[in-house]
């Protein structure tokens, strides 16, 4: 007889499923082979743990002992969290938007006994409302469809597998030119919020990328509307209620178009992209607001994300005791209570009323009061460490304790480079330390890289972009620590990704390894999601490691990626914005090497590179007379007579030494 087999899982969100009556199933080859034998139809679910909808769906449904019961009865139930199985969660996303419906989570699909997709949804209440049926009825149709009418069933399965066949197709083109890309930045500004920023309007997601990508544009062209859209968003979202004014760090999204009511879950890979994003942008605003964002954002980091003081834990769940977001927001009365005297000030600067701003408490926030005060910052700091002193003491939102290989690189490369700009050897070191952690426990028993680590146990092969942002990292602390093995190791990681994912036939890489047997599909794209394309990130590595070692082969693969996908920025270029960015890259790398000892004025040159907001910035220090390998085109330049100077190397053409900061500031300026 069935029981619930989630009590063996690692995965917090599989644990908190494992007293559910359900007779939830791991994704595994015994469940698979169960499903064939029994000749029983699939109920997939997919979830993680700081997702509301789920902890919903599990509340209504799941614990439900009738729900449960047909449940059991119907179908073999899996369970699966989609942040260990990206690569599942991918296919089966995918399947439901071929039939025409929106995806997310908790995503709800129905499989034949082999794993195919017939139909689904995302979250069933439990009876019918908001234009839902109710879950019994689906179940019950479902099962009876499967049943009675195999003919439409597998009309369905053959239709979707059509479907799910292409996702491993390419659209080749010739190549992204730098001028198609501002074509596809001077279209995206107009879809800006002119009010509050942000793509479009409620709901609203950061998406780091996309501005990035207007950024760089900036950058180029030194158009006023890119410069404008991209402070315009990142002050509404540093000054909004999407970030946590006492705790730091950003939610995953806003439900409005004024960034005021987030959805209250803290994910990992959101902070890492939006710590870049910032310290990219203050590099040339030097705004204090967003210097403050970065500091607060990492501080939260490494207060409360750690996972056995190195890596980083994957989010912080949207509820707490059962309620989302209240940990916190605030009454009036609460704010009078700790701050006392001071609370009137401090209410007015942070849009506190008697009736709240929602649900009639108040979530923190200073869109009404955006401008930064440096005077009146020290005694706001001071009233939000004692707020934050009371809300350490309420039940905190559950946290998901897994170690992802690639939000880890992407957190890593983040704290790295913002070390290395802020002048903040403790956030490099850090970096360092989280970036050593994953490559020594993410391995299997062979010392194949995995994707997940949690309670000792490392799961699950690695995906494309665990490789990828591995690799990133590894050359962020390349840059910033200037240690030899990050290079090596970068190199490792590339190889991994070529041997396991690299497709010879069509170019490109799939983001499952190729010997991956427990999928129905392939996947090879180069659309951002939530996070970037693991393609896209191949192509910013391939280059930097192009443009360090003068090896033809990584620039050799950096075109055929993006020469693979490039025919699909005419068709859609909205997802496209990270293979965008990283094709700039490749189209015009800058690389600045210094020739120097760890001196002063060393010091002072590279202080002058990283005063200056640089995209595509390749940074390397190197001793006097030092060799650069063969085809660098800084190579037979080291031995200059009167070191320290810098070489700013555009393509294969470098500048003449220059021995002035202020000179090298000024002619980076003007690229």
């Amino acid at each position: 007889m069935l029981q619930n087999r989630l009590g063996d899982e690692t995965s917090p969100y599989l644990r908190q499923h494992r007293d559910n009556p359900v007779h939830w199933q791991p994704w595994d080859a015994a469940t698979l082979e169960l499903a064939r034998t029994t000749g029983k139809p699939i109920l997939l679910s997919v979830g993680y743990a700081a997702c509301h909808w789920c902890h919903v769906m599990a509340h209504e449904s799941f614990e439900d002992p009738e729900i449960a019961r047909l449940m059991n009865a119907l179908f073999i139930n899996i369970k699966v969290d989609r942040e260990e199985r990206p690569d599942l969660d991918q296919i089966y996303q995918h399947a439901l938007a071929l039939t025409g419906e929106s995806g997310g989570w908790p995503l709800t699909m129905f499989l034949t006994p082999a794993a195919e997709p017939f139909w689904g949804g995302t979250y069933f209440p439990p009876t019918a409302r908001y234009g839902r049926p109710g879950f019994p009825e689906v179940l019950r149709a479902v099962s009876e469809t499967f049943a009675r009418d195999p003919d439409k069933v597998a009309k369905n399965v053959t239709t979707l597998r059509e479907g799910l066949g292409q996702l491993s197709k390419t659209h080749p083109g010739s190549g992204i030119g730098l001028a198609a890309i501002d074509q596809v930045a001077r279209r995206l500004v107009r879809e800006i919020d002119p009010f509050h920023g942000g793509i479009g309007d409620a709901p609203k997601f950061p998406q780091p990328f996309v501005i990035q990508l207007l950024w760089r544009a900036w950058r180029r062209r030194r158009e006023q509307p890119f410069r404008h859209a991209v402070l315009l968003t990142l002050d509404h979202m540093a000054q909004g209620g999407i970030y946590d004014h006492l705790g730091g760090g950003f939610s995953r999204y806003s439900v409005d178009a004024e960034w005021l009511v987030p959805h209250f879950e803290k994910m990992l890979y959101d902070n890492a992209q939006l710590i870049d994003l910032l310290t990219l942008v203050w590099q040339e605003t030097r705004q204090p607001l967003h210097a403050a964002r970065v500091r607060e954002t990492i501080e939260w980091l490494l207060r409360e994300m750690r996972v056995e003081g190195a890596a980083f834990a994957a989010a912080l769940d949207a509820d707490s005791e059962g309620v989302e977001g209240k940990f916190y927001v605030w009454t009036a009365a609460e704010i009078d209570q700790v701050l006392g005297p001071d609370a009137a000030r401090f209410k007015a600067v942070y849009d506190v009323t008697p009736h709240g701003n929602w649900e009639e408490r108040t979530i923190l926030n200073r869109s009404r009061s955006m401008a930064w005060n440096a005077d009146e910052e020290p005694f706001l700091a001071a009233c939000r460490a004692r707020l934050l002193a009371v809300r350490a003491g309420r039940i905190r939102p559950g946290r998901d304790d897994k170690v992802l290989a690639d939000w880890n690189g992407m957190a890593v490369a983040a704290l790295a480079n913002a070390g290395l700009v802020f002048e903040r050897p403790d956030w490099v070191a850090a970096a360092v330390e989280a970036y050593d952690f994953v490559v020594a426990r993410l391995v299997d028993g062979s010392g194949r890289r995995t994707h997940s680590w949690c309670d000792a146990a490392a799961r699950h092969p690695a995906t494309l972009d665990d490789h990828a942002h591995l690799a990133r990292a590894a050359l962020a602390l390349l840059e910033a620590t200037g240690d030899e093995r990050f290079l090596a190791e970068a190199r490792a990681h590339v190889d991994q990704a070529d041997r396991y994912h690299w497709d010879p036939a069509e170019a490109g890489y799939f983001f499952a390894a190729t010997d991956t047997r427990d999928l129905v599909a392939r996947v090879k794209h180069a659309n951002d999601h939530a996070v970037p394309s693991g393609n896209a990130v191949m192509v910013e590595v391939l280059t930097r490691l192009h443009t360090l070692t003068g090896e033809g082969r990584y620039r050799s693969r950096a075109e055929a990626v993006v020469g693979a996908f490039s025919g699909a920025v005419a068709r859609n270029f909205f997802p496209l914005a990270s293979l965008l960015n990283a094709a700039a890259f490749l189209e015009r790398p800058l690389q600045i090497v210094l020739v120097g000892e760890d001196d002063v004025a060393t010091q002072g040159l590279r202080r002058a590179v990283l005063d200056v907001s640089l995209p595509d910035r390749v940074l390397s220090v190197v001793r006097p007379g030092a060799s650069l390998p063969v085809g660098h085109p800084a190579a037979g330049k080291t031995g200059i007579p009167h070191p320290p100077a810098a070489f700013v190397c555009a393509g294969p053409v470098c500048s003449l030494p220059l021995a002035d900061a202020d000179l090298l500031r000024d002619n980076l300026e003007e690229r």
